[in-house]
């Protein structure tokens, strides 16, 4: 099977957990040894938003702000790749084209965001489209899709299932900006849309989730 894997950089970058990254490796590796060929995407969180908030106060445009996240966010692919593959999977691809190569080379790819203007939430569903995933996990801090935000509201529910189209009233931002933070970015929703790349977000505080929807268990919140 053929799976994205996004890891939110709410997971593991808000503050940095060295060792949930040790146990994401492992279950990587453990997958992989199963058959499954794996390209896990991983977010900056806390630490590339005060990175924005740097850039901001130092007038740096839109543009250079993302630049600037998107660094942070391979740093925490680095860190992953090379606990997977040691000093030989230090490079972290900057392209789709380096994915699609690295991945039959090896099965395996772990990297951060491509450039501005998008999160690594679009990063997966463009990669998912163009190595004809099987379906993306979304690994964040929720246990899934609610109806309206958990951390606000405690009658919030969480949704088992739901359509793209219905996603989008749950969303709060329409558009990108640098440091958005929700469940999914808007600009990664259309895509998805216009893929029909189906998607499964989980609570990536645990990480045996992941085993979880790639086994198809029920678990989170699919979206079709």
């Amino acid at each position: 099977m053929r799976v994205v894997i996004r890891i939110g950089g709410s997971v593991i970058a808000s503050p940095p957990k060295p060792e949930l990254i040790k146990r994401y490796a492992e279950i990587i590796r453990n997958l992989r040894a199963q058959g499954h060929e794996l390209v896990i995407i991983v977010g900056g969180g806390a630490i590339a938003r005060q990175f924005i908030q740097l850039a901001k106060q130092m007038s740096l445009k839109e543009p250079e702000q993302d630049e600037i996240a998107i660094s942070v966010s391979r740093l925490f692919a680095q860190m992953m790749a090379l606990k997977l593959g040691g000093l030989d999977w230090k490079t972290i691809p900057t392209s789709i084209d380096a994915v699609s190569k690295a991945l039959k080379e090896r099965g395996t790819v772990v990297m951060g965001g491509l450039k501005p203007g998008m999160t690594t939430d679009t990063v997966a569903a463009l990669v998912a489209s163009e190595i004809n995933a099987q379906f993306i996990v979304k690994a964040t801090d929720q246990d899934g899709v609610y109806t309206k935000d958990p951390r606000t509201y405690p009658d919030a529910v969480k949704l088992d299932a739901l359509s793209f189209d219905e996603l989008d009233s749950f969303l709060e931002e329409d558009k990108h900006k640098a440091g958005i933070h929700q469940i999914l970015d808007p600009e990664a929703v259309r895509v998805l849309k216009k893929e029909r790349i189906q998607t499964i977000i989980v609570n990536g505080l645990k990480p045996e989730n992941i085993i979880a929807a790639i086994n198809g268990k029920k678990v989170g919140t699919l979206i079709k």
